[in-house]
């Protein structure tokens, strides 16, 4: 059998000793469900991972996170600002259609629509002008030397598809219960194509027999079930009722490392767990403080950050698995920079003269949003932040919802309905363009800067090292840039990063997968052993 080693060394070696083995049906659980089938909906790690099955961007990463080609076999620059892009021949969407450069055109003016959380994507795109079927000629408004990572994500509909079934338009993901065709079913040109869709109960995919080129691993059925209860989870796992299951909670290591049958697989996250707050609105959504915006005062932002004893989360709910975070990326992403990641020093004490010294001397209250089957632990999170703040007088109210209703509430259209929030970033790109441009730049009414900066900290140096960074193609020099913008966001406190979480499966004895470091399971590296 030919092998394509399209997927990084790791996966190529594991084909090789594994690709004969028959084929096989993978069932497999993750602690929430898809939020819809629309790519362009939810611009969410799990979503997009998952859909990265089903769907493809002009690019892909392989197991050790390098760039690959994907629905495009070669790019060059021609000027700083025009990308000649070469389009893959012979590439069929699931219902047949041929893959051309109108689908692509098409894709990126539907990232545009109103409902789209790609728009941060798209909009670094000014136009892309059509040469052939199978190249095109992709204009940026600016250099983005980092456009090719970029469009990793940036998945590719069918025109055609998506107008004869009134898609033409992305989905809100506001809107929970939308009945856009695109949300409801999928046409990509991925591995795998849809059979069946039972939201909140199972998802089952099967393997693309028309698909471009040749697959690893041996899976030709999956089947998704959504498990938000930890013990239920594992327990599924232990019974063999799925093969795979992620995340394994911390404390259930130990157990499964002593159970025949299973084993568990860990390797750090590119994923940055941060706490956010409300820095923009002259009043807080949800407060007893009627009359300002105590996150305005930059000696509030403090005492928060000062309050949250970081190394007693790591150690206690995360049992030691995570890395304390001083910034808002990993270690894994391009602009890390180490002398910048030291954690807000834990000074109780400090934190309380800082709310008087900003006259809230017997503290105020304040609602919290935050996720409780998305992250590892992420209820729990919140719950030790609760405690944490009120022994400084700070009265919490937490609102811990399932992934669905979070994000569509922290992500109301125009609204950023949250005055403090719990929330993680790995950047697709895996660099730190994106978290300064996405999260840390100034919000814009176009939603070029800034898109998912939720509580609006905006600061213009910043955001002018941001641009400089845009367009800076000497790495040294893109450095310093990158860490000056870091340290400046640091001094003013702006979010407040607590950690970069493990991934962590469980799998089935003979179960065989790549665990990339986005937390992204690609059905194509995995292989059930007889």
């Amino acid at each position: 059998m030919k092998l394509t080693c399209l997927l990084g060394s790791a996966v190529c070696a594991l084909s090789l000793n594994l690709a004969t083995a028959q084929a096989e049906t993978l069932t497999y659980a993750y602690q929430g469900d898809v939020q819809g089938l629309d790519p362009q909906a939810l611009n969410e790690t799990f979503t997009l991972g998952f859909l990265g099955n089903i769907y493809e961007g002009l690019t892909a990463y392989d197991g050790d996170m390098a760039l690959q080609p994907a629905l495009a076999t070669a790019w060059e620059t021609m000027s700083p600002t025009t990308w000649k892009i070469t389009l893959r021949e012979g590439v069929s969407f699931h219902n047949g259609n041929a893959f051309t450069a109108d689908d692509v055109i098409f894709s990126w003016r539907r990232a545009l629509t109103e409902g789209s959380d790609q728009k941060g994507r798209a909009r670094l795109i000014e136009d892309i002008e059509k040469i052939s079927d199978h190249e095109i000629v992709i204009t940026t408004a600016g250099p983005v030397p980092t456009l090719m990572q970029d469009l990793v994500f940036f998945y590719i509909l069918d025109e055609d598809w998506a107008e004869a079934n009134g898609a033409t338009e992305a989905t809100s993901v506001a809107d929970t219960n939308s009945a856009n065709y695109a949300n409801l079913n999928t046409n990509g040109t991925g591995p795998f194509a849809l059979v069946e869709r039972q939201s909140g109960v199972r998802t089952v995919l099967e393997r693309f027999d028309g698909y471009w080129t040749d697959i690893p691993g041996n899976v030709t059925e999956a089947v998704l079930t959504p498990i938000q209860e930890d013990p239920t989870r594992v327990a599924a796992l232990l019974s063999g009722k799925v093969q795979l299951a992620y995340p394994i909670p911390l404390q259930d290591w130990d157990r499964l490392k002593q159970t025949e049958d299973v084993r568990v697989m860990v390797t750090p996250e590119a994923r940055t767990v941060y706490l956010g707050m409300d820095q923009m609105r002259a009043t807080l959504e949800r407060s007893d403080v009627t009359d300002a915006n105590p996150f305005k005062d930059i000696r509030v932002r403090q005492a928060f950050a000062h309050a949250i004893n970081i190394p007693a989360i790591v150690d206690r709910i995360m049992r030691g698995s995570a890395s304390p975070a001083g910034l808002m990326v990993a270690p894994q992403v391009t602009g890390f920079d180490p002398a910048l990641n030291d954690p807000y020093a834990y000074d109780p004490d400090k934190a309380r003269d800082l709310l008087a010294e900003a006259g809230y001397p017997d503290g105020f209250e304040i609602q919290m949003d935050c996720p409780n089957d998305r992250y590892v632990n992420d209820e729990m999170i919140c719950q030790a932040v609760v405690g944490m703040l009120a022994r400084i007088g700070v009265t919490v109210d937490l609102l811990a919802q399932t992934k669905s209703k979070y994000f569509a509430k922290i992500l109301a259209a125009g609204g950023y309905d949250t005055s403090f929030y719990l929330l993680a970033w790995t950047p697709s790109s895996m660099d730190s363009y994106e978290v300064l441009n996405l999260l840390m730049s100034c919000r814009n009414e176009e939603g070029t800067t800034g898109p998912f900066n939720l509580g609006g900290y905006c600061n213009p140096e910043v955001d002018a090292l941001t641009k400089q960074i845009a367009v800076e193609v000497d790495p040294a020099e893109r450095q310093a840039l990158i860490s000056r913008a870091f340290e400046i966001a640091k001094e003013d406190y702006g979010y407040i990063p607590l950690h970069q979480q493990p991934i962590s499966w469980g799998l089935a004895n003979g179960v065989e997968a790549v665990q990339r470091a986005d937390n992204v399971l690609d059905l194509r590296t995995v292989t059930i052993a007889q």
